[in-house]
């Protein structure tokens, strides 16, 4: 799977891992992030602890390569947009910066 970039499109990933982004970034979850649970009822599987689990390693994979965020409570969000953390971080070039 690649790591995600700005130009980078959905379309990259496998049936499995864009179907898994697409649920995340559709809301699902009230704003708290997603289970591995709600992914795999999302996806239509049966809600037994192997299916479950197969949908947390993909949802880890996808954060873990930037397509996701992981949260500690084990829930899924979309990624932080880029476009603010580029600008936060962004170093005047030439002068400041030094003590």
């Amino acid at each position: 799977m690649p790591r995600w970039h700005e130009a980078a499109a959905v379309d990259a990933l496998a049936v499995d891992y864009r179907r898994i982004v697409e649920l995340v970034e559709s809301g699902a979850g009230d704003g708290e992030g997603v289970s591995a649970k709600q992914l795999a009822a999302g996806l239509r599987l049966e809600l037994v602890p192997g299916k479950i689990e197969g949908v947390r390693s993909k949802a880890r994979r996808l954060a873990e390569r930037g397509w996701l965020a992981a949260s500690p409570t084990g829930r899924f969000t979309p990624r932080e947009p880029t476009s603010t953390a580029h600008a936060s971080s962004a170093m005047p070039s030439g002068r400041g910066g030094g003590s």
